[in-house]
Formats: structure tokens, C-alpha cells, sequence
């Protein structure tokens, strides 16, 4: 029988500590959402008494029903100075409002003495004393015992009884943290051994984690170790995002978990959309994904080797070590590869395309996808863009308008004043040429008033979209100026949220293809509203 396992996220917390990893409130919202499509058990939603973000972020979240996740705000114990029902950072713990409260405290001595400046017997009250006012107040409480393992081995004594006074105070989870990453396997195993008797002799049934930073390259091997030796929860990051060189990665410790080591859990059960929710983190962040990454990178399952593609074309187990469609990839052989084909008959019926597996039309979408993403398209945030593409291919989308021209151009008249923006649009509807002209913040902002104003007496219906995210990424840095970029808008209406993408050497025709596949993709979808 599979033994449970609980997969806890904290790439909206630790992973946004990663140097130039960025996530607005927005795209955090959107992370979760996909967290929480995935099957993740728990998600760190960051520490809402750590700046205005945070606190803006959790109420939003109150706003959003996840529907198998459970949301988690982190802090540390209180300040010693503190009473515990006056101490400011216990009280944003509360005001957040989540099912899941998880807080940090000291278990080495070192940091009682040189971090918090008091005496070892003053933190095991504040300890105690933090989780036992925080227990009324959430379902779950987790308890992350931070440098737990460079604490041991300086102290093994002290950091035991730091768990002691988790325990007694109502923590229903023990995560035992590597905080700086420095730990090697081999050092790992006895020390949780030691802490599953410290626990029997307790007489304790609580449950222990375990958090892993990747300073020795060894986060991931850590976390898997602890699993097997009967650990529950593993805490971790999606692509392994973190501080200095990163946390446990969740796209390496999932699939090995559901694949290898037959445990299970929501997530493990979802394996199959790993590799999306690791590109829509990258493509949130602004980051450019890692190709060579395990099991969801784009070379993960690449063959290019001619005896190695002979071998994998008559047994794909001869060089790949497990299939890549359970994760979400595919395997990069040839264009018109079967795998590409799954990839896109998957999409067909998320998009409620009606597509027959033998369809001839599979193929030239396969080959039109390949080509646009030679050319730097990507469609995991942007999949929007996707359906679209898709819907031409079949002939079904319709031509709600045609561009005839469009030009922008900016004015500053004078130093101390700012810039004046002015983008002009014709394009035809329906037979019926349309000029207009509108001014902006910028020339995306223009040109996106400048398409609204041509169309609304058409469309009235686009007054509803609101762009509520622009991000644009650099493609050929080599190229400095002349660069090629792509840009990813998303867009919402009342009813659903969308993300589409264009891409060119010239960054005004990059968003204009982004701002007109959101305006067909609203167009469409309440076209087939109308028809349900």
C-alpha cells in the first residue's frame, strides 16, 4: 500500500527570495491557483507581517476558493519583549486568516545567543508560548525548526528540546530545516533517526517535515532520503527557487516520490501537470526557464545522438528513465513526433475542441507550434494564444477584424514634463474601415486605447477586459538593443482570466499581437457562451 505523503509549497514565500525572482500580488494569485490545480496539499503564501505585499496578497486570497489546497501564513515567534497576544507579527498571523499557520523558532544555540541575544531556557518559552497562542486560531499548525540540523550537531540535547516545546505547545507538524543547506545524506539519516526516538520516547505521533536549502547540491537527495525514512511532509519550491542556491525542488522531489517511491498524495497524482506549473512559475517571474532541468526541462527527454535516437525510437526505455508524457513533456526526436501530437490532442479537449486522433490537421498544428517557438513563442502563460492558434488551424475562429495599419509615437516638448504618447489604428470590420486615434501612457497603453475605440461600437462587450499584467522578456540579450522580445499580457473579464503572447524585434509589434489575440480570445469566448 502507497504511504501518504504531504507536499508543501513555498515558492510564493521562500521561492520570491531568489535573486531576481519577482511575483506581483497578481501573479502570485495565479500561482496558487495552479498550486492548487495540481493537487499541492499546502501553500506558503509568505509573511504577512513582512511588508504591505503580503498583507495586500492574503486579502485577495480570502477572495479565492482553492478547492483541495490549504493556504499557509508564515512568521517566526514572537520577540522576546513581547507578550504573546501583543506581539505584532503573531497578530498578522491571525488577521491573515488561513486554515494554516506555520512559524520558525531558533533550534541552535548559536542563534539563541547571537540572533535573538537571550538565554537558551528564554527560547524554549517563547517557543511554547507562540504555537500555544496560535492554536486556536488555525486548523493545522506547523512548526519549522530552523537550522535543525547544524543545531544538532553542535547540540544535539538543546535541539531536542526545542522540539519538546513544539510538541507541548499544539504544533501538529515537526519540520525539521537545513537551513543553510550544508548537510550531506549521510549526515542526515541518523540525525532523524535520533528524532524519531526522541519522539517514541515521548510517546508522540506527530508528524515531521522536512525543509532542504540546496548549498551542497544536495536539497533534493535530502528530502527523498527523510521521505524514505518515514517522514510525511516535505516542504520545497517549484524549479527549486530560493535564497543563495535555492530549496528543495518540487518538479525533481514529486515525480521521484510518484514514480519511484510508490508514495502518494494529491500532487503525486496530478504528476502529469508538473511540467506546465513549472513553466508558468518561470514565465511569471520573468525568468527564463532551465532546458536541462530534470524531468520538465525542454531537453529532459531531447535525443540527438544518432545511436540514441535510433535506440529510442524502437524502445524509448533505452535512454529515457521514465515516460515523458507522465510528467507533462514530451520527448524531442522529430517535428511530427507522436508525443508533440498527445501534447496537442490533451489541449483540444481542455479547450473543448472537437479533434479526432487521426486528424490530419494535428500535424500542421504540431509543425505551425514548433516553428513559432523557434521563433520565441511560449504558450505556458499564454495559452489564450494557444487556443487560438488551434481554432485557425481548424478553420473555426472567425475574423472579427482586420488590421489595415497601425503607428505610435512618442513626444517629450519639454525636460521637466512627461512624455506624450499618441498610437494610430485603422483596420476594417465587417467591410467598414475604421481610423482612430487615442492617446496613452506609454505606446502599448496607446495603441490598446486605440483598438478599444476602434471596436467597442462593434464589440461593446470588450468594455469588459481589463489588462491587468504586462511582462516583457528579452530573448537574444547578445543583441542589446536590437534584441528580439516577447510579451505576455493578461487580461480578464467577469467571467475567467487569460493570458496571451507576441513576439518580434520590435516591442510595440510584439504587444500589439498580444493586445489583438485578447480581444479575438473575448470575442470567442462569449461567442460560444452564447451558444451553450
Amino acid at each position: 500500500m502507497s504511504r501518504q505523503v504531504e507536499i508543501y509549497d513555498t515558492t510564493l514565500r521562500d521561492g520570491t527570495q531568489a535573486e531576481n525572482f519577482n511575483l506581483s500580488v497578481n501573479d502570485k494569485v495565479r500561482i496558487s491557483r495552479q498550486l492548487d490545480e495540481m493537487g499541492i496539499d499546502f501553500i506558503e503564501g509568505g509573511w504577512p507581517g513582512s511588508n504591505p505585499q503580503a498583507v495586500e496578497f492574503f486579502k485577495t486570497m480570502q477572495g479565492q476558493t482553492l478547492k483541495h489546497a490549504r493556504l499557509s501564513a508564515f512568521g517566526s515567534t514572537r520577540m522576546f519583549a513581547n507578550a504573546a497576544d501583543k506581539d505584532a507579527n503573531l497578530q498578522a498571523l491571525i488577521d491573515a486568516k488561513t486554515p494554516v499557520i506555520t512559524i520558525f523558532g531558533k533550534s541552535w544555540d548559536i542563534h539563541v545567543y547571537d540572533a535573538l541575544r537571550i538565554e537558551l531556557a528564554d527560547n524554549l518559552l517563547i517557543i511554547e508560548e507562540s504555537l500555544r497562542y496560535l492554536r486556536p486560531h488555525a486548523a493545522q499548525l506547523f512548526y519549522d525548526a530552523e537550522h535543525f540540523f547544524d543545531g544538532f550537531k553542535k547540540n544535539p540535547e538543546y535541539a531536542l528540546a526545542t522540539l519538546g516545546k513544539a510538541i507541548d505547545g499544539g504544533a501538529d507538524c515537526l519540520i525539521m530545516c537545513d537551513t543553510n543547506g550544508g548537510m550531506l545524506p549521510h549526515e542526515v539519516q541518523p540525525i532523524i533517526e535520533r528524532v524519531q526516538l526522541f519522539l517514541k520516547e515521548r510517546g508522540s505521533k506527530i508528524h515531521l517535515g522536512i525543509h532542504a536549502h540546496n548549498d551542497s547540491e544536495t536539497a533534493v537527495a535530502n528530502s527523498l532520503l527523510a521521505i524514505s525514512l518515514g517522514v510525511r511532509q516535505v516542504q520545497g519550491t517549484i524549479n527549486g527557487y530560493g535564497e543563495r542556491c535555492g530549496n528543495g525542488n518540487l518538479t525533481s522531489i514529486i515525480p521521484a516520490l510518484a514514480l519511484k517511491m510508490d508514495c502518494d498524495s494529491e500532487a503525486l497524482r496530478r504528476v502529469g501537470k508538473l511540467t506546465e506549473t513549472s513553466r508558468l512559475v518561470d514565465e511569471l517571474a520573468n525568468l527564463p526557464s532551465n532546458k536541462y532541468q530534470a524531468y520538465v526541462g525542454r531537453s529532459a527527454f531531447a535525443h540527438k545522438g544518432g545511436v540514441h535516437v535510433s535506440a529510442v525510437k524502437r524502445n524509448p526505455l533505452t535512454y529515457e528513465h521514465i515516460e515523458p508524457e507522465k510528467v507533462g513533456n514530451i520527448r524531442r526526436i522529430l517535428i511530427s513526433d507522436q508525443s508533440g501530437k498527445s501534447n496537442v490532442l490533451f489541449k483540444a479537449r481542455k479547450f473543448g475542441i472537437n479533434l479526432e486522433d487521426n486528424s490530419p490537421i494535428i500535424a500542421s498544428i504540431v509543425k505551425e507550434l514548433k516553428e513559432l517557438e523557434n521563433q520565441g513563442f511560449q504558450y505556458e502563460g499564454a495559452e489564450a494564444s494557444f487556443e487560438l492558434l488551434m481554432r485557425r488551424a481548424l478553420g473555426t475562429q472567425r475574423n472579427y477584424f482586420q488590421l489595415k495599419g497601425f503607428r505610435a509615437f512618442n513626444s517629450k516638448r519639454a525636460m521637466d514634463q512627461p512624455s506624450e504618447t499618441e498610437a494610430t489604428i485603422r483596420l476594417e470590420v465587417g467591410g467598414e474601415e475604421v481610423h482612430t486615434v487615442a492617446m496613452g501612457n506609454g505606446p502599448v497603453n496607446a495603441l490598446d486605447g486605440a483598438l478599444r475605440k476602434a471596436l467597442i461600437h462593434f464589440y461593446p462587450n470588450l468594455q469588459e477586459v481589463e489588462l491587468i499584467d504586462y511582462k516583457v522578456r528579452v530573448l537574444s540579450g547578445e543583441h542589446g538593443t536590437g534584441a528580439k522580445v516577447r510579451v505576455l499580457i493578461e487580461s480578464r473579464d467577469q467571467h475567467e482570466q487569460w493570458g496571451t503572447v507576441g513576439v518580434s524585434l520590435n516591442i510595440i509589434e510584439a504587444s500589439w499581437q498580444a493586445l489583438v489575440d485578447s480581444m479575438n480570445y473575448k470575442l470567442m469566448r462569449d461567442e460560444l457562451r452564447q451558444k451553450m
